[in-house]
């Protein structure tokens, strides 16, 4: 796969900008073209050191815009990697439109322009999509039955199924990646653990849904970016592949280890009425990506989200100027109404 050229949907955002990071690091040979709307999760400074970078290009346009996608088609492309979401679950709750828009018929858009030359399509999913477990179920594997839970999860398992078909109906080389919760640098500050660092730095109130129990399997996104790198190389057509990060821990245990790490009082971890679907349980069976990627997690979830504070403490201008106003507002609007 030397000299390709890859269309990366999204590549502002958290995920997305650490993936163009990967392959411009990895693959000196490749060139990326990122397509992102620019949306409030997609971040221009996330990816500003590569204004000058010959072998990156950035288009500001929307996946949902069929001539925009067609036309960056037509310039030539070998593959399309599809990090465009929207993918915020409580924003989910409070209007679902946004999501299916995005998720569903942006999807479709992209589905339908690849076809106009034989090129791999990586859809980029979530566990999400599979729904919750119980404390002593297994890990959800590939052939878990999708069952989700949210408008966010429900639109990403319409997404998936969409590439599925396009690749039994139209032959069209898809392949599927389903990935654990992620965390790392340039994450948006409503996911968890940037939520919980930056309001310690802040002395504001760390809020933990209700008992603060829910058990996710933590990925560490350099890890994720990895999998997917993996599944374009080499995946199967038609196949999915699941990413973990082999951590499964506990929110309020999260929360408690990034109040010690920071030396902020306990007191300002505050529960809040529980989000209406919450899901109780997520892990990740990731045996067939290291049996058929030969992909395994390198980080630790100690030592990454050691790293991952440690970030945000030495970009505190970067995550500053992404709790502007609007977040704020969201902010107050949404956890404002669950103080208990």
């Amino acid at each position: 796969m030397s000299g390709m050229q890859l269309l990366v949907t999204g590549g502002l955002g958290f995920i997305g900008s650490n993936f163009v990071r990967l392959i411009l690091a990895e693959r000196p040979s490749w060139r990326v073209v990122n397509l992102d709307a620019v949306t409030y999760a997609g971040n221009p400074a996330n990816l500003a050191d590569l204004a000058g970078d010959p072998r990156y290009r950035f288009v500001k346009g929307d996946i949902a815009d069929r001539d925009a996608v067609a036309g960056l088609m037509q310039e030539g492309c070998d593959a399309v990697i599809n990090f465009a979401a929207e993918s915020h679950v409580d924003r989910s709750i409070l209007s679902a439109e946004p999501f299916v828009r995005t998720n569903v018929l942006g999807t479709l858009a992209l589905l339908d322009a690849a076809r106009s030359a034989p090129r791999r399509f990586v859809q980029v999913s979530t566990d999400e999509v599979y729904g919750s477990l119980r404390p002593d179920d297994a890990a959800f594997t590939e052939l878990t039955p999708l069952d989700p839970s949210s408008p966010y999860s429900a639109s990403k398992a319409g997404a998936d199924l969409l590439a599925l078909a396009y690749a039994r109906t139209h032959g069209m080389d898809v392949v599927i990646t389903r990935c654990s919760n992620n965390y790392g640098p340039y994450q948006f500050p409503e996911k968890l653990i940037p939520l919980m660092v930056t309001n310690a730095v802040e002395r504001l109130p760390l809020p933990v849904y209700g008992d603060g129990r829910q058990v996710r399997d933590w990925i560490h996104v350099e890890d994720h970016c990895r999998g997917v790198l993996a599944a374009l190389e080499q995946g199967t057509t038609g196949e999915v592949y699941n990413f973990g990060g082999n951590a499964e821990r506990e929110n309020i245990a999260i929360v408690q280890r990034i109040v010690a790490a920071l030396r902020v009082p306990a007191s300002l971890v505050t529960h809040v009425t529980d989000r209406p679907g919450h899901d109780r349980r997520y892990a990740m069976d990731a045996q067939k990506a290291l049996r058929e990627l030969r992909w395994a997690p390198r980080w630790t979830f100690e030592d990454g989200l050691a790293a991952t504070v440690q970030w945000y403490l030495s970009n505190e201008t970067w995550w500053r100027s992404v709790k502007d106003g609007s977040y704020r507002q969201f902010y107050h609007t949404w956890y404002g109404e669950r103080t208990a």
